[in-house]
Order: structure tokens, then sequence, then C-alpha cells
């Protein structure tokens, strides 16, 4: 049997919570869902789900967005017609 080692790391309580609820779901120790998650990754040299940001909504743009809703909100915005728009009659 290989040597098993302890591995410590900090998580947010509420996402500790949350996998602990998933991981009893499906009869699985968090412990054992590492193990899976750790074997696949040394077996296939990746993250076994897609990481990505989001292109959408990273800081910048809801930053802007906030600003546009401020300004909508004080009276300040100005929106101009667009050709995409059907303009009325």
């Amino acid at each position: 049997m290989a040597q098993t080692v302890n591995v410590n790391f900090k998580l947010d309580a509420e996402v500790k919570k949350s996998m602990e609820r998933a991981c009893a779901d499906m009869g699985l120790s968090m412990s054992a869902a590492f193990t899976i998650f750790a074997k696949k990754v040394g077996r296939e040299r990746r993250i076994p789900f897609e990481v990505f940001a989001d292109p959408f909504f990273p800081e910048r743009n809801l930053r802007c967005l906030e600003g546009i809703i401020k300004d909508v909100k004080e009276g300040k915005a100005h929106f101009a017609g667009h050709e995409l728009f059907e303009k009325d009659s």
C-alpha cells in the first residue's frame, strides 16, 4: 500500500459545508473526493474540468455597468438611437 501524507489548506467555511453535503450525497468523504481529483490530475496532467473567467463580468465591466446605472438614476445618461433598433414612426 502506498504511504499516505496529510495535506492542509484553507477553504471558505461555506464552501467546505457545501462540499461536505455534496460529498455525503454521493457517499464520499471530502478526503476521498480530493483523492479522486488528485489522481485524475496526476493521470491526465490537467484540471479535470474547465476553468475560466467569465468574459462579461470581470471587475472592470461590473464597475462600468454600475457607473451607467448610477448615471441613469441621476438623469445624467443620454441614449442615442442605433441602426439595429427600429425607429418610431
